[in-house]
């Protein structure tokens, strides 16, 4: 699919349930190495519980997917190297450019015709689960669900947290983030007078989700999909 975004077309999958009903959408972001076959995996595995998975490639500005070149598995000898790769795009990245991009991702969700009325969803991994609280603080009136993995989702301060009206699951890589840390972070979500969970997954490291890397945890995976899938299954019913 092809989204018409700030600076061009950003390239996009979408996966959903293949019978006639409209779904609620689902917006999702991948983490920094992109759309490759776990994410579609990942989306096809969501679509199947019944809603429309949005996946764009937040980095079109440096042409389609995939934008590096990936190894099949990316193991610890190849992370480095590839972050090295990525970093300059992250930072090209910035809040002005993405939430304009952002805008344009949720108008085209919302438009297609297997999308239902009513509120949606993002999620995101990694730096992806960073541009999913974004999205939905800049959205607080359309977006109802907010779910971030192994992500630095308080990289914008403590504050932005404040603008977000939705239900929120923020499960962190335990390496990633100190108790102390966690118990700032959910001051915060307390302050902002969300519905939340924010919790550390027990001995994970970051990208745990992420089958094609060696940070991979399959329990940490399963506990993904025991907090995503309620949590989109209360906030979008209710909206």
């Amino acid at each position: 699919m092809q989204i018409p975004a700030t600076d061009g077309l950003a390239d996009a999958f979408a996966a959903y349930p293949d019978h006639g009903d409209r779904h609620s959408g689902v917006l999702m972001y991948p983490d920094a190495f992109g759309i490759r076959p776990v994410i579609r995996d990942l989306a096809g595995q969501l679509a199947g519980h019944g809603y429309y998975v949005l996946v764009p490639n937040f980095f079109y500005r440096e042409g389609p997917t995939p934008v590096i070149d990936l190894p099949e598995h990316i193991g610890e000898a190849e992370r480095s190297a590839l972050v090295s790769r990525l970093m300059p795009l992250i930072k090209d990245l910035t809040p002005e450019r993405f939430l304009s991009d952002a805008d344009a991702y949720l108008g085209f969700l919302t438009a297609q015709p297997e999308v239902g009325a009513g509120p949606v969803a993002v999620t995101g991994y990694c730096i992806g689960g960073l541009l999913a609280t974004r999205t939905a603080a800049a959205h607080p009136g359309q977006v109802a669900a907010l779910a971030a993995f192994h992500a630095p989702v308080a990289a914008d301060g403590t504050e932005s947290l404040l603008r977000l009206n939705a239900d929120v699951h923020f499960g962190h890589a335990a390496t990633d983030i100190t108790p102390e840390a966690l118990g700032e972070l959910n001051q915060s979500l307390e302050a902002a007078g969300v519905a939340y969970t924010s919790e550390i997954y027990p001995g994970t490291v970051h990208g745990f989700t992420m089958p094609d890397t060696d940070a991979f945890d399959p329990a940490g995976l399963r506990l993904h999909w025991d907090r995503l899938l309620p949590l989109l299954t209360s906030a979008l019913a209710k909206g």
